[in-house]
């Protein structure tokens, strides 16, 4: 398997040094140089295949000339050790649950995948990795689980003070070993620019083994593929068309199910729902990419203002706007839409969804009524409800907290605070790691 930079198309990485690299020097983003197709014989027969099968599927399909078959599927059973169930709100649209794994986040997929396969290819060398990782909400979370404790590797969480919940920040600050949490004092797009510029600053390159855990990296995008396959297996039977509704901040989730699609998943069309961070909705309006400072918002895991994942998506299509939208839409919504999508499935289907899922009910509300074929709709639920306690505070709606966050609770929390400085950052982990 070969990679090139979006930026570069002559560039040609192997998969392993486009793990552990994350980031090409040019500042594009590493993409197959060819998506191999998805056997069509082995598709029809994964409504008999459980979520792990079709996810080994999936990743030798893309990986079969890196990783062995046994070494493969042995990363994958113990990554994908959790279920993603599909609840039905109506005769055509469902939700599928992304939050039953460790951080209660659909993130757990890509981080536990990632970690493993970070841990396979380290297991005959003798060096120590440095993971830096933007979070926005849940990236944190489901990279400080999925790697804690992993031998050669550690990790430093960058998250916007003030800006991610209660229970988002318990997960970043109360691991310790291998995790650290630093809180910088900006935002989200602050944290990512930090992270982006460190990824190509010479010194630290030259005495640190630094990587990314964020979609940024590839191998965060391939466990996301898993789902999406997963999800046509169970509905294929009954319908003729899948539409899936995608939260989107950093557009890496809705990158995973496009390159599926390119590798023969049968999808009539992605909707990308944002929040006010509203982006790429404006792209496809005007025809122009604006990136702007992010704004503060109760879905806060999709506020990005600079979705770096998107330009994966525009290098799928060519570049080419029209092209791009034969299967794509964006949509935004307001806090008080989400809101009030929130109140109203409650009342009605005795459903709670997450804020960042709210933005896709609403997508499906906007988009349904024009499609005339037996269609599906699958919302993905990106989120366990439990971790934004005050929105559903103000709308009195109760929520059951899992054990593990009670389990949490109870830990001592530990964090660096920091200004919203490269200089400050990059002297912390030359300090950090004895420079």
């Amino acid at each position: 398997m070969k990679l090139y930079s979006t930026a570069n198309h002559n560039l040609s990485v192997d998969f392993k040094t486009a793990v552990f690299n994350s980031l090409p020097a040019d500042k594009g983003l590493y993409m197959p140089t060819i998506l191999p197709q998805l056997d069509a014989a082995m598709m029809q027969s994964w409504d008999k295949k459980t979520l792990p099968q079709i996810a080994f599927d999936v990743a030798y399909t893309l990986l079969n000339e890196v990783i062995s078959a046994h070494d493969l599927k042995a990363i994958i059973d113990d990554a994908i050790n959790f279920e993603a169930p599909l609840h039905t709100l109506s005769g055509d649209t469902f939700v599928l649950e992304l939050f039953h794994g460790p951080s209660l986040a659909f993130k757990d997929f890509g981080g536990r995948f990632m970690s493993r396969i970070m841990a396979h290819f380290l297991k005959n060398e003798h060096k120590e990795i440095k993971i830096l990782v933007a979070t926005s909400g849940d990236t944190g979370g489901a990279v400080a689980l999925g790697f804690l404790n992993v031998p050669g590797i550690s990790v430093s969480i960058l998250y916007p003070k003030g800006k991610v919940s209660a229970i988002q920040e318990l997960q970043l600050t109360t691991n310790g070993n291998n995790i650290e949490a630093i809180e910088i004092d900006g935002t989200f797009d602050d944290c990512q620019r930090l992270v982006k510029q460190a990824f190509l600053d010479d010194e630290l390159n030259a005495h640190i083994n630094l990587t990314s855990a964020n979609s940024i990296n590839i191998s965060r995008l391939i466990p996301q593929m898993f789902y999406y396959a997963y999800t046509w297996a169970r509905l294929k039977a009954d319908f003729e068309e899948l539409v899936f509704i995608t939260p989107s901040g950093n557009f890496g989730n809705i990158a995973a199910g496009i390159i599926a699609h390119k590798m023969g998943l049968p999808v009539k069309q992605f909707i990308a729902a944002t929040n006010s961070n509203d982006i790429v909705p404006q792209y496809f309006k005007t025809g122009i990419y604006t990136a702007r400072p992010s704004v503060a918002t109760l879905a806060n895991a999709m506020d990005v203002g600079a979705p770096s994942n998107f330009i994966r998506i525009l290098d799928m299509y060519n570049n080419d706007i029209e092209a791009l939208r034969t299967k794509l839409i964006s949509l935004s919504y307001t806090d008080a839409q989400i809101k009030n999508a929130i109140a109203t499935v409650y009342k009605n289907n005795n459903y709670i969804l997450c804020p960042h899922t709210a933005t896709g009910y609403l997508a499906v509300e906007e988009v349904q009524k024009s499609n005339t074929k037996n269609t599906a709709y699958i919302i993905l639920a990106t989120a366990h409800p439990c971790k934004f306690p005050d929105v559903f505070e103000e709308l009195h709606i109760k929520i059951e907290e899992p054990t593990q966050v009670e389990t949490m609770k109870q830990k001592q929390q530990h964090k660096v605070l920091m200004r919203n400085s490269f200089d400050d950052f990059k002297a912390h982990l030359l300090v950090k790691n004895k420079y």
